[in-house]
């Protein structure tokens, strides 16, 4: 059964590849264009959603420049009971305060991923991130009814099915096997890919981490960071 779900994580991996490979454009020259006018790049996402978002964030071979919101409690599982965490993703009015004790200003670019679109917490910083003159790129799917996809400039659809597991058995009452942390890291990595090129056809050598475990690495690193602190929140 291990080579079905890789034969169907495969085969949904083309399905956006080549679905979403002109939105993936388009989000890419959107973020690009920000960036080389001197706005900034924050990317969100809660409980499972924050995985991938973390996944492009400070690690070699990633683009400096990606900013983490985080939501204290939705950075992964660690809230203990679990359930804390899904109650937190639907409470109305954390995206307010979340915004507000952050750096995120007019011009500025938000990346929101939620696999379903639906919970408060997502739904409403995409809202109040447009209002706030924000450009806002939502990965999710629209195989549900998704309300986070209505509030977007521009959405990339990861075509998760409705409930995410992939494989199923007679035996086993429910579908089993998550597909979403798979199709999402690789849909972002892909758009920091398209970002990156973008930059590079603007003249502009983007800010890229260097392994630590490779000569220099730390140097480089240290070196780019402080060129580029002004756009760089996390350290």
């Amino acid at each position: 059964m291990s080579d079905a779900y890789f034969d169907a994580v495969t085969e949904l991996l083309r399905t956006v590849r080549d679905a979403e490979r002109e939105r993936i454009d388009t989000a890419a020259e959107t973020t690009a264009a920000a960036l080389a006018a001197g706005h900034r790049l924050f990317a969100f996402g809660s409980s499972h959603s924050a995985l991938p978002v973390q996944d492009i964030v400070y690690r070699a071979g990633g683009l400096m420049l990606v900013n983490p919101l985080l939501a204290p409690g939705l950075t992964g599982v660690e809230t203990r009971p679990a359930t804390l965490g899904t109650a937190l993703e639907r409470l109305p009015g954390l995206a307010s305060a979340l915004l507000d004790n952050g750096p995120v200003r007019e011009g500025d670019v938000l990346i929101v991923v939620s696999v379903s679109g639906r919970n408060a917490l997502p739904v409403e910083i995409a809202e109040l991130a447009v209002a706030r003159g924000l450009t806002v790129l939502a990965v999710t799917s629209r195989a549900y009814e998704t309300r986070l996809a209505d509030v977007a400039h521009v959405v990339l659809d990861n075509h998760v099915p409705v409930g995410d597991a992939i494989l199923s058995d007679p035996s086993v009452p429910e579908p089993f096997c998550a597909t979403s942390g798979v199709i999402v890291s690789a849909l972002l990595q892909a758009l920091t890919a398209a970002i990156i090129e973008r930059l590079l056809a603007r003249g502009l050598t983007p800010p890229v981490f260097r392994s630590v475990n490779l000569p220099g690495g730390a140097d480089h690193n240290t070196q780019l960071l402080e060129t580029n602190a002004d756009r760089i929140f996390y350290l």
